[in-house]
């Protein structure tokens, strides 16, 4: 096993006096840490941002309206498969829901097994549709 060296104990040692620092500015002076960099520490810059809120909350269903659905043809069950076919919502969209809302007017019979609204709902089975 080597022996360690021992600094600071005269010119004749060959560490003596700076002890093999060098001359001069911090890393002379005292103990710094491995990790200093000299500004902010590279731990604290890490997570920038924090506090986001509950995703889940955050993420809001795709709107569509019933005029929407008049591209299908008459008495078709209606879920998401079907408006990503018909390019009415992307794959992404699936994750956060659609939902159906009444503005304007529906032509056809459907079957819908969505999340619709109340106004939605009544126009959809006026026309003699389901909703489920």
């Amino acid at each position: 096993m080597k022996k360690q060296k021992r600094l600071g104990r005269g010119i004749g040692s060959g560490k003596g006096k700076t002890a093999g620092r060098g001359t001069k500015g911090q890393k002379a002076r005292g103990k710094i840490p491995a990790a200093f960099t000299g500004s902010m520490p590279f731990y604290k810059k890490l997570p920038l941002r924090r506090g986001l809120g509950n995703p889940k909350i955050g993420l809001k269903p795709k709107i569509i309206s019933l005029p929407q659905l008049n591209v299908f043809p008459a008495r078709t069950t209606i879920d998401m498969e079907q408006l990503v076919k018909a390019n009415i919502i992307t794959e992404k969209e699936i994750l956060t829901g659609v939902k159906i809302l009444g503005g304007g007017q529906l032509e056809k019979i459907l079957t819908v097994k969505l999340p619709v609204s109340k106004s939605a709902k009544a126009k959809i089975e006026e026309k003699g549709g389901k909703v489920q």
